[in-house]
């Protein structure tokens, strides 16, 4: 997919916000580690990737009621949807001084149109030596699921089926997107919001 800026300032894919906190100490901390054990800056986001993907739970899979929101947050609870374990990759990589940012998809809620519909977010990261970005999805592997790390072709979570009414939005935001954040903080029940208080477009 050709990618969209929201913003033409590479600078602006390397800022902190309230959600991308990765000042705070432990995501200092993770990030130092992480960098410490690498080769080379794509063997990091590797493993930044990996991280995020399976060592932070996805609420649901684990049928949690826990709402977690920013980066720091997220990787104090080691859960989060994928709107908060989006929060936590960017930080990370950011951390790091690699451009990341979001980018969505709508998709069924469940397996088919009926179900509704729901957004869903992962992140791009700008890879230096093929100066290009890549979409990356720590959503968690699960059967069915096994997105991964690629630099020859998207390995994402979820395929998009357009005859279902599912979109592939193509903007890379340098934010989180402000109803995924709503969503996050106006609900106090994981469970309750997922089936019921996600966004369901853009």
């Amino acid at each position: 997919m050709q990618l969209q800026y929201e913003s033409p300032h590479p600078a602006d894919y390397l800022l902190a916000t309230g959600e991308v906190d990765f000042n705070a100490p432990s995501i200092a901390g993770l990030t130092d580690g992480l960098l410490a054990s690498s080769q080379d800056q794509i063997g990091f986001i590797r493993k930044a990737y990996a991280f995020v993907r399976d060592e932070i739970a996805h609420s649901w899979d684990i049928q949690s009621a826990r709402i977690t929101c920013s980066a720091s947050e997220t990787l104090l609870h080691r859960e989060g949807i994928c709107y908060a374990k989006s929060n936590l990759l960017c930080a990370i990589l950011r951390r790091a001084n690699i451009p990341a940012g979001f980018c969505y998809q709508r998709l069924t809620l469940g397996d088919t149109p009926d179900t509704g519909y729901c957004i869903h977010a992962l992140n791009a990261v700008y890879i230096a030596n093929d100066e290009r970005w890549i979409r990356l999805d720590a959503r968690g592997n699960k059967p069915g699921i096994e997105a991964d790390f690629s630099l020859g072709g998207e390995k994402l979570a979820f395929p998009i089926r357009t005859e279902y009414g599912e979109v592939d939005y193509p903007v890379l935001y340098r934010a989180p997107h402000p109803k995924t954040i709503a969503a996050l903080r106006g609900h106090a029940d994981c469970k309750t919001m997922y089936l019921h208080g996600l966004p369901d477009a853009l």
